[in-house]
């Protein structure tokens, strides 16, 4: 399998099943679960062995049972006394010879050869067989124990953490099977989310890896590596060093984009706003049909419109939602849309023209509020990086990182406001972008994995009233094909509720830091089917920096001590202590 027998042998010198573990023997088998008579339960403490403390029986280890066709490893989910027996403890110290029964849930099968664990039951135990603590080197290879055969001797390993404080319990992950089918890291504030996503990044930065990361909060920008490059859209509040400004082109929005942003209202705003960014499209491509940029139309002849639009690819690029446009036109283009068809009324007792467009005032009065609207928008400073900056385009910035030799691209969203929607729309705008260079091939031959932290606020989100509505929807499509075109997602999220069912469950791996919230436990269940209440009990009592890992490529879950980054993300609130305190 995964590891040789002489490497086993090297492991595992005794074998997997040491008396110095043993704490007692199956009194009921279930179908899901059996029941151990404890030996140890009565012991003030666990024990030590190989440099790592055993419970011996308390809640939360891993145990081995001693099968007859092969070992199964099993986690103690519950310890309890037979009702006869609760009274025995009350006012007792020391140690206690106590008739515990402790009730564990099957995980897996073991081979006895070669250690390979595989999920699910092969055999089942018969009464009296003897169980063991699994030792915490073991555990911390299961990853590895349940990968296919392969031949390679010196694979690429992330170093997360560990089971146990000993060094020897050290879990290592292989890239394919943490981002492979995508990642999250969710879990309450204050349960470790940030540390870990910055000790994953730390890890693959020891590795010839490719990684985006839109750092929404700036919390990152501790983050110093020659491998690092950082940037920044807008002012943020407190830059990374020797991070540079960039801007949004208008040309990475498409017609969705603009009509999330200025949210047309009633019957008539929706079809005037996309009239004139039609009539915007034209008057870029010919500009031989237009004025100071924008197509003239009230009292206007009809001819040079239509000519316009005959000529070979006009009208296929007119309706191209990512054609370029002079949006700064688009409110003198909105008034050229509040036309009659005809020019009757143009002139008082005029005869009707049907060469001609006529004035249609009641029409731009119905859109004054879409006016005022794009042109708060335009003027707004949280739009700045898109319509007023001359900084160089985060396109360009991602196109050098991509054709560049170093290993992560950090784009601080911070300086970007979320009025109007700014920073939903932006980031919306950047995954699409990427998504776009993935469907070109460029991730065929090296993959990227691109990191979304405060995921939470990006995903599954709907803009505009009802007779416009807008999905950001650019990270939703990447969960659903990026992996096809060696994009993977890796979202980091304090709410999972918020986060859409369906692209949640196309996260392969969850890392699970603590949740208390009934909602977020749920919406983790329905998500992985590799966990059930008896693992999703345990969530709400993970302390600091610990996390559950499930997936599809862990259907055992492990629960594991995430080690802290060199680089800790800077994530401090006010620091009232120091600043209130008196001379």
């Amino acid at each position: 399998m995964s590891k040789d027998l002489t490497e086993l042998e090297s492991l595992f010198p005794k074998g997997l099943l040491r008396p110095e573990l043993f704490i007692g023997a199956v009194s009921t088998v279930a179908a899901h679960s059996v029941r151990i008579n404890l030996i140890n339960a009565g012991t003030p403490s666990g024990a030590h062995f190989d440099g790592g403390r055993y419970g011996k029986g308390e809640v939360g280890e891993f145990v081995v049972i001693e099968g007859q066709v092969n070992l199964l490893l099993a986690r103690v989910v519950e310890v309890r006394l037979p009702e006869s027996e609760r009274q025995s403890i009350t006012n007792a110290q020391g140690a206690l010879n106590l008739d515990a029964i402790a009730t564990c849930q099957l995980l897996g099968s073991v081979e006895m050869d070669t250690l390979f664990v595989s999920p699910g039951v092969e055999a089942y135990p018969r009464l009296g067989d003897r169980v063991y603590a699994a030792p915490h080197r073991f555990v911390a290879l299961l990853p590895s124990l349940m990968d296919a055969k392969t031949d390679d001797k010196k694979p690429v390993t992330l170093s997360l953490g560990a089971v146990d404080v000993a060094v020897e319990s050290k879990v290592r992950i292989k890239p394919e099977k943490l981002f492979g089918r995508h990642c999250a890291i969710v879990g309450a504030t204050g349960g470790g989310k940030s540390w870990t996503t910055a000790r994953i990044i730390e890890e693959c930065l020891k590795h010839k890896s490719k990684m985006i990361l839109l750092d929404a909060t700036g919390e990152y920008r501790s983050i110093e590596d020659p491998n690092v490059v950082h940037t920044h859209i807008g002012a943020p509040v407190a830059a990374a060093k020797g991070s540079v400004e960039h801007a949004i082109p208008p040309a990475c929005f498409v017609e969705t984009d603009f009509i999330a942003l200025f949210d047309p209202a009633g019957k008539v705003q929706g079809p005037k706003l996309r009239a004139a960014i039609r009539s915007l499209r034209l008057a870029k491509l010919d500009a031989t049909v237009a004025t100071n940029g924008v197509l003239v139309k009230i009292d206007q002849s009809k001819a040079k419109f239509l000519a316009a639009m005959k000529k070979a690819g006009v009208t296929d690029k007119i309706e191209d939602p990512a054609q370029e446009f002079d949006v700064t036109k688009l409110v003198a283009q909105i008034e050229q849309e509040c036309v009659w068809p005809d020019a009757f009324g143009a002139y008082k007792g005029a005869p009707k023209d049907t060469t001609k467009w006529g004035s249609d005032t009641g029409d731009f009065s119905y859109c004054l509020s879409l006016v005022s609207r794009i042109e708060g928008v335009l003027a707004s400073q949280s739009f700045k990086a898109v319509f007023s900056s001359a900084a160089v385009k985060i396109t360009k910035a991602i196109e050098d990182f991509l054709q560049g030799d170093k290993r992560l691209l950090r784009i601080c969203l911070s300086g970007v406001s979320y009025e109007y929607r700014a920073r939903e729309i932006i980031a919306n705008v950047i995954g699409r972008h990427i998504l776009n260079k993935a469907r070109a091939g460029a991730f065929k031959n090296k993959p990227l994995i691109l990191f979304v932290d405060e995921a939470h606020n990006f995903l599954g989100r709907q803009i505009g009233s009802e007779d416009a509505i807008s999905r950001l929807d650019a990270f939703e499509i990447i969960a659903k094909e990026g992996r096809k075109y060696g994009l993977n997602l890796c979202l980091a999220s304090q709410r999972p509720r918020d986060i859409t069912e369906g692209v949640l469950s196309q996260m392969g791996t969850l890392i699970v830091h603590r949740l208390t919230n009934d909602k977020d436990r749920e919406v983790v269940e329905r998500a992985c089917g590799e966990i059930d209440r008896s693992a999703s009990a345990f969530l709400p009592s993970l302390k600091s920096g610990e996390a559950a890992i499930i997936g599809v490529d862990f259907p055992i879950p492990m629960t594991i001590q995430i080690d802290p980054p060199t680089q800790q993300p800077i994530s401090e609130g006010p620091q009232y202590q120091n600043d209130w305190r008196l001379p």
